[in-house]
């Protein structure tokens, strides 16, 4: 349940990645309650009809792609506003994790993480700075992580991509800016969403508990992070940009 008003995202469009699951179908929920029409792609059809079944609403469209490749993704955001007219605001939260040391690292391990974690973010990027794909004042937000900021065991490669989104970030803001477009991406500790048991699953109780404990907060919700999001791609951020912000439950004050 979101405590921003119920026609704060009225009349908006708003397009969100990854919503076939995790961190990606909680925002779209919760933009859906704040009144905004949502645009939902993954790779997972059913998983995408689901989750409209769960939102407010009835406007909203399942798109189904698979974000791999940066000149595909381009032309369909494009395609997309061309479509239904010029998004407010877009949430790219589709990735994919890679947990191995860097020994055991490979040419196609390291393409798959790029495909959907960073060229299909600059994509979107690309695709943002022609006018008319996003409205003037828009949003756009990345997913990244705090492995980008903090060193783990195993997450050399994760780690290098998120600092790119990062990077990009920062200097995609300054384009925009003069069409008052923000661009921010959302820095987040451990959520618990499948991509989450996933990381964890050959680690023991233990280890678990103790990754927990640097969390000051605990592991986080997807709802935790949707609220960011939600903030991020409202009014209520319109003077924010070129920001990672962090939402982590203190696991990089440790």
């Amino acid at each position: 349940m979101s405590i921003f008003a119920p026609d704060a995202l009225k009349e908006k469009v708003f397009l969100v990645t990854g919503a076939s699951s995790g961190l990606g179908k909680a925002a779209a929920i919760m933009i859906a309650e704040c009144g905004g029409q949502v645009l939902v792609s993954g790779r997972n059809e059913s998983r995408l009809a689901a989750c409209i079944e769960a939102m407010a609403g009835n406007n909203h469209v399942a798109l189904p792609f698979e974000l791999s490749n940066a000149d595909e993704v381009t032309d369909w955001v494009k395609s997309i506003a061309g479509k239904y007219g010029s998004l407010s605001g877009i949430f790219h939260s589709a990735g994919s994790e890679l947990v191995l040391p860097a020994r055991m690292i490979k040419q196609s391990n390291l393409e798959h993480l790029l495909e959907s974690s960073f060229f299909a973010a600059f994509g979107i990027a690309r695709a943002s700075s022609s006018k008319g794909v996003i409205t003037n004042g828009g949003s756009i937000v990345f997913m990244s992580s705090v492995a980008g900021f903090r060193g783990q065991l195993g997450l050399s490669a994760y780690s290098a991509v998120k600092s790119g989104v990062d990077a990009m970030v920062r200097s995609l803001s300054c384009e925009l800016a003069p069409r008052k477009i923000r661009v921010n991406s959302i820095v987040a500790g451990a959520v618990k969403t499948e991509m989450h048991a996933r990381l964890v699953v050959a680690s023991s109780t233990e280890a678990i508990s103790d990754y927990e404990r640097k969390h000051l907060l605990g592991f986080g919700q997807p709802e935790d992070v949707a609220n960011a999001v939600l903030f991020l791609v409202s009014d209520a951020s319109r003077w924010v940009t070129g920001t990672n912000l962090v939402i982590d439950g203190g696991y990089m004050v440790r």
